[in-house]
């Protein structure tokens, strides 16, 4: 691992062009953190996987701790691209633990407290780049007010956020990302793969030697779609498209909301986005594909998923086709009708889901990216009124109270 590590190392630190364009171009454009951001992220979960080995004492003891109580309940918070981490984890770790385990993005935690927390023994895992966001301080507040037996268990980039800094209730352990996964850019690209990655490693801590095989093959499917990839999605990135839907299933859905995200805030919401499952586009959603529709497959590697994930490929291909259509894969027969196939594996590779879809969001980085460049936007802030900012604004936390029924009569 630590050669690789290093390696990866020199490579990053050599680099002066980026995805083709040289850097003083990239400063120009307003580029420069976003290009950086995205192009550094297998490096980035190789140094993530070094440090979680590094403290690796301290996370096990503090894991060991919260998974003694045998009814514990793992709740994933976050907002936005930090709520949407709870949602690929969700599902895996329910099965790799054993733990009941539900992803609730912040924003619902705050509104419906009671909807959501119980008296049950809770180990809340908050993901945030900033700590600052005003609703994740407050999710994790309510938590104090609902749960007599809390743990805490903060996964961020940023060492003086409030959420790392200021929190008292309960048990707690923070673990901060290196300094590279906090974002300068307004997306989320590396913060968003850093933390997921860092979930997954610190709630399956107990495995961290055995899963080295497998970060080693993310990083490597994660460095052939930057570096073999990044032209022909560029150039897919100059088609006028003006809507994009992207199909994932299970964890992979989760992967379609972050990926129909970023194109959207790289675009100043010029692209209309929509995300769905493969089974769920047939219910009414198809409707949308137009064709001026860029249609973006992030298929799933377990078999019995992907016979259902075929056969919305092929009722598509029979209909309206959009004006592109991308499939991203680990290993499969190059017989679907795309019109780019990014396969990661050259061989029968089989690496498991979960970490599939931590590198699956890296060819909608890149869309986000040069169509941004394209629309003549900045990436590293392309919302020119303000709508969207690095640390959302403008909302205001009310006090906590428990509201009368409204069949109570009065």
């Amino acid at each position: 691992m630590s050669s690789s590590f290093h390696n990866l190392t020199s490579e990053k630190e050599s680099k002066s062009t980026l995805f083709g364009l040289e850097t003083t171009e990239l400063k120009q454009l307003g580029a420069l953190h976003t290009a950086t951001e995205i192009q550094q992220q297998p490096w980035l979960w190789n140094r993530i996987y070094e440090l979680v080995k590094e403290h690796r004492a301290e996370l096990e003891a503090f894991i060991e701790q919260a998974f003694e109580h045998a009814d514990l309940r793992i709740i994933l918070t976050g907002a936005g691209s930090s709520a949407f981490i709870g949602n690929v984890l969700e599902g895996p770790l329910q099965e790799s633990t054993g733990k009941s385990c539900t992803a609730i993005a912040t924003t619902e935690l705050i509104s419906h407290p009671a909807h959501h927390f119980t008296n049950q023994p809770t180990l809340l895992v908050s993901f945030a780049r900033s700590g600052d966001s005003p609703e994740s301080l407050a999710a994790a507040r309510l938590a104090a007010t609902h749960c007599t037996t809390l743990y805490h268990l903060i996964i961020t980039c940023n060492p003086k956020g409030k959420l790392a800094s200021d929190l008292k209730n309960g048990v707690s352990h923070v673990f901060l990302l290196p300094p590279e996964a906090d974002d300068k850019s307004l997306a989320m690209t590396g913060s968003f793969t850093g933390m997921l990655l860092s979930g997954l490693l610190i709630c399956r801590i107990h495995e961290l030697t055995g899963l080295a095989p497998a970060l080693q093959q993310l990083c490597n499917y994660g460095t052939a779609i930057l570096s073999d990839y990044y032209q022909a999605l560029q150039k897919i990135a100059t088609l006028d498209f003006d809507r994009a839907v992207f199909l994932g299933s299970g964890p992979m859905k989760a992967i379609a909301n972050e990926s129909e995200l970023k194109v959207q805030e790289l675009t100043d919401g010029k692209i209309i986005c929509k995300f769905d499952s493969f089974l769920g586009f047939r219910h009414g959603p198809r409707a949308v594909v137009h064709p001026n529709t860029l249609l973006i497959y992030l298929f799933s590697n377990n078999p019995y998923v992907n016979q259902y994930e075929t056969d919305l490929v092929t009722a598509i291909n029979n209909g309206e086709k959009g004006i592109c259509r991308i499939g991203i894969e680990e290993t499969a027969p190059d017989t679907r009708p795309l019109d780019l196939h990014i396969q990661l594996a050259k061989d029968a590779s089989h690496l498991e889901e979960v970490f599939l879809c931590i590198c699956a969001v890296l060819p909608a980085q890149l869309i986000a990216f040069f169509k941004s460049i394209q629309l003549g936007l900045e990436p590293d802030n392309p919302s020119k009124n303000q709508a969207i900012t690095r640390v959302v604004k403008g909302v205001t936390i009310y006090p906590y109270y428990q509201s009368a029924s409204i069949n109570e009569t009065h």
